[in-house]
């Protein structure tokens, strides 16, 4: 019998649960996919929220050819294969009258963060095409994860973790639809414990109601659950909730400058096997956003304990982590430029596209220069100690300040 996980998967967009930004009514992704007009997209979330589902959804309603590879599995070559496979079906449907990329084969792949540069680069001519429509999901930001050539050609598309309406939903489905689940006649006395061992991954919920089944319980109540799973609390499971609340822990421990705490997140991270990687960018945004203008210095030396960390991997890469943590715990901490600058992200939404006083104007031509542009402008370095006052915010938001000096 297949998993149940498998057995309740979506087939169409109605089955689905959660992500109702993406797949609901008038929503981005299912105006593409009830239109056909699907273009190259990256879905980015934790695991467990429905990212291969929204593609196997897709491969069971349009009719196109569609491949699958894992980025785990596969390499150059096989990515190589599906792009000739295409290029042969683009070349058989070639006399149809539709246009090209309503016909190209859509390639989905699963852990595209997995991949290498050289890999990725592979892809780049056949998505610029339009001889494959590519399809990527990663639980990692594909900022730094997927190359900038490929990143532009794609939309990324956000998933959330399921909320507990959502998982309330899955859970009766689960135990009215599927028919061997109904059959057992399993009863729900109370949920806190599934939903928190869930922690918003539908995956995990499907399969900790087919462990309490196989277990000959007729109850879903706190004390199975946890029976059950027999929780080890000091498992780290970097594709679960643990991985995000440990590394919030991490973060937090470095902002309130405890390192006594800071490394002791590290080293579960550590011996839990996460990806060295996540752990030096976190440490980059921590020395940006915490330690910022009280020693700029943080950064630099987060920004070297990721490239270090890069070239020699594990074991040796706890070394240099170790140091930036404690470096990065033990500093004075400043976020005014991390305020400053949600501030004026803030008022920018508010106001729109304030006009550039016309002093501050470039004036390259005689024609800018009739209009006024750069006309009154104050060279500061002709000024005693290179300073004169001067505006140079819009009209609108003289006055107005951003950056709070402590």
């Amino acid at each position: 019998m297949l998993p149940l996980a498998e057995r309740l998967r979506p087939k169409n967009l109605d089955e689905y649960i959660g992500q109702k930004h993406l797949v609901g009514q008038g929503a981005i992704l299912r105006q593409m996919i009830e239109s056909g007009n699907i273009a190259s997209f990256i879905l980015w979330g934790p695991p467990g929220v429905g990212k291969t589902t929204i593609a196997r959804i897709i491969a069971h309603q349009l009719q196109r050819p569609f491949y699958t590879l894992s980025a785990v599995t596969s390499g150059v070559k096989e990515v190589r294969d599906v792009i000739d496979k295409a290029k042969r079906n683009a070349s058989l449907n070639s006399g149809l009258f539709a246009p090209a990329d309503s016909r190209s084969p859509i390639l989905f792949i699963d852990e595209i963060h997995r991949f290498s540069k050289s890999q990725q680069d592979s892809l780049l001519g056949a998505v610029e095409e339009g001889t494959i429509t590519l399809i990527g999901a990663t639980t990692e930001n594909p900022s730094f994860e997927v190359i900038t050539p490929l990143l532009s050609r794609c939309q990324v598309y956000v998933l959330k973790s399921l909320d507990k309406e959502d998982l309330l939903e899955l859970l009766n489905r689960a135990l009215t639809k599927d028919e061997y689940i109904r059959s057992l006649g399993l009863q729900v006395k109370d949920t806190e414990a599934i939903l928190r061992y869930s922690g918003g991954d539908a995956r995990k919920l499907l399969n900790i109601i087919e462990l309490v089944s196989n277990s000959g319980a007729k109850i879903i109540d706190n004390e199975t659950v946890t029976k059950q799973l027999q929780q080890n609390p000091v498992a780290y499971d970097k594709d679960g909730e643990m991985h995000y609340d440990i590394i919030s822990a991490f973060i937090k421990s470095i902002r309130g400058s405890d390192p006594q705490a800071a490394i002791y997140w590290l080293a579960r991270m550590i011996e839990g096997g996460e990806d060295p990687k996540f752990i030096a960018r976190r440490l980059v945004i921590s020395a940006s956003e915490d330690i910022g203008l009280a020693n700029p210095n943080a950064m630099l030396l987060a920004n070297t304990c990721f490239e270090v960390v890069n070239k020699i991997g594990w074991p040796e890469g706890r070394i240099p982590l170790a140091e930036t943590t404690i470096y990065l715990a033990t500093c004075k901490k400043d976020n005014s430029a991390y305020l400053a600058i949600d501030a004026a992200l803030a008022k920018v939404r508010e106001t729109g596209n304030l006009p550039v006083p016309l002093h501050l104007r470039n004036a390259p031509t005689s024609l800018m220069k009739d209009l006024g542009y750069s006309d009154g402008y104050k060279y500061p370095h002709d000024y005693p100690g290179h300073w004169i006052e001067q505006q140079y915010l819009p009209d609108e938001l003289v006055g107005t300040t951003f950056w709070h000096k402590d």
